[in-house]
């Protein structure tokens, strides 16, 4: 079983930073990727940014030049420094995962986890 311990969310006014931290833990095989999603009230949970296990990382649009995932999938621990947030980033940030059950990969080889959540509340 696979737990997602998130830290770092808040209140902060708009132009503020914060840093998310997301460490995994428990007894799985791999992890082949991590990333960060949100999801604001009355909407969906959307990506953010993801970083796979050879360092590439992949951002939404809005949040390019202000967001950067770091982190080491190897070692199972990424982090999200958000800078000039704005009130549009006001949402519950959930840490995600993808596990790998064997070496190999793909559908039937890996499976998600989740993150309980963490609050992040941008003041204008």
């Amino acid at each position: 079983q696979v737990h997602l311990v998130e830290s770092g969310g808040g209140l902060v006014q708009a132009g503020g930073s914060l840093r998310l931290s997301c460490a995994a833990s428990g007894s799985f095989f791999a992890v082949n990727a991590m990333g960060w999603y949100r999801q604001a009230p009355g909407k969906e949970r959307d990506l953010v940014a993801s970083i796979d296990d050879s360092g590439r990382a992949k951002y939404v649009d809005s949040v390019k030049g202000r967001f950067t995932i770091t982190g080491d999938v190897a070692n199972d621990t990424i982090y999200l420094q958000m800078n000039s947030l704005q009130p549009d980033d006001t949402a519950v940030y959930y840490c995600h995962a993808v596990i790998a059950t064997s070496m190999k990969r793909g559908p039937g080889y890996e499976y998600d986890a989740w993150g309980q959540g963490t609050q992040v509340t941008v003041s204008s």
